[in-house]
């Protein structure tokens, strides 16, 4: 059994499917990492898309600050949950881009595993998109354990 486990999770009910695989491969009162990735864009989405969300006049450090304390909200909720298993909890909000968060965060906590949901893209929203698991398989020293997304033919029509 490992003793210590980063969880990624972006806020979707198909991250967090990587959670009850993360408690049985964990030791009873072992310690599981949540981590958030907040990537948030430098320059207004606007400027690049003609049905962008966020405003021109939008400033960074506000989006920033408004964000972080909503992704500890959202870890926090799912910490108390694995802390009433007996579970020790970090929660962690990093700003920054998923994939290069998640492989510092493990190599600076030296956790045992990652644990982790694919959304399974292929195709042109791979490429458009990046495969955060892939990249972070490229570039850790630890264990990955992947879980798939086993609800891929219901997202063919998103």
């Amino acid at each position: 059994m490992l003793q210590h486990v980063m969880v990624p999770l972006d806020g979707s009910g198909l991250a967090e499917k990587a959670l009850p695989y993360a408690r049985q491969i964990i030791e009873d009162g072992g310690k599981i990492t949540l981590l958030s990735a907040i990537d948030v864009p430098e320059y207004a989405v606007s400027a690049f898309y003609t049905a962008g969300v966020i405003s021109e006049n939008t400033n960074h450090q506000l989006m920033v600050d408004q964000m972080v304390p909503q992704t500890y909200g959202y870890l926090d909720g799912i910490s108390r949950t694995l802390q009433n298993a007996g579970f020790q909890v970090e929660c962690t909000a990093i700003i920054g881009e998923a994939a290069t968060s998640i492989i510092e965060k493990a190599e600076e906590t030296k956790v045992d595993a990652i644990v982790m949901c694919t959304h399974g893209r292929s195709g042109f929203s791979r490429w458009l998109f990046g495969s955060v698991t892939s990249k972070v398989l490229g570039g850790t020293t630890c264990p990955v354990f992947v879980v798939p997304n086993r609800d891929k033919e219901d997202q063919s029509n998103v």
